[in-house]
C-alpha cells in the first residue's frame, strides 16, 4: 500500500435513472467492500464546486458516472484526458458544474490530482425514477470491477465483505 490518496467520487442525480449511475456504483461499493485508509468513497452527487475540497485533499480521483459515448447502453469505459468530457459530470449538463473547471480551480489553489473516469453508458437519463434501468443494473458489476481495479493499481485495498 502506498500513501497516495484516492478519492472514489460517485456522481449524478438519482432522481433521473441512470444519470445516477456514479452515486449508485458507490453505494453498492460500500455494501460490498472494506477498502483501506488511504481511500475514501464518496456520493458527489451533483455537487460540483462544493467537491473541490476532497478533491483537493486527494492525490488520485476515480469519478464514477454515465457517460455518452454513442455505444451499446451498459458499455462501460474508463477516461482520461480529453476523453473527460463524455462524462455527464464533465460536461455542462444536467450536473450544476463541470468538473473539469472544478479541476482547473484545483490546480490553480495548489493541488490538481490525477483524474480518470469509470463510466457507463446510460440506457436511460430522462425518466424520473429512483431505480437503475434493468440494463445498467446488469452491467454494475462490471463498473464496480472497474472501479476496484483502478483503486488496486493505484495503491488502495479493496476487500470483499
Amino acid at each position: 500500500m502506498t500513501d497516495k490518496r484516492i478519492l472514489v467520487l460517485g456522481v449524478g442525480n438519482i432522481l433521473f435513472t441512470d444519470e445516477g449511475i456514479g452515486v449508485r456504483c458507490i453505494e453498492q461499493m460500500q455494501e460490498k467492500f472494506s477498502f483501506s485508509g488511504n481511500v475514501t468513497l464518496m456520493d458527489g452527487g451533483t455537487l460540483g464546486t462544493r467537491l473541490m475540497g476532497p478533491i483537493l485533499e486527494s492525490d488520485y480521483l476515480i469519478v464514477c458516472d454515465a457517460v455518452l459515448c454513442d455505444d451499446k447502453p451498459g458499455s462501460v469505459y474508463r477516461l482520461m484526458g480529453d476523453d473527460l468530457r463524455k462524462s455527464l459530470a464533465f460536461r455542462d449538463s444536467m450536473h450544476q458544474t463541470d468538473l473539469v473547471d472544478t479541476l482547473g480551480m484545483c490546480e490553480l489553489v495548489g493541488n490538481r490530482p490525477e483524474a480518470i473516469v469509470i463510466g457507463m453508458e446510460p440506457a436511460d437519463y430522462q425518466t424520473m425514477a429512483l431505480e437503475l434501468s434493468e440494463t445498467a443494473q446488469n452491467a454494475m458489476p462490471v463498473m464496480i470491477e472497474s472501479v476496484v481495479q483502478e483503486i488496486l493499481a493505484a495503491g488502495g485495498i479493496c476487500t470483499p465483505n
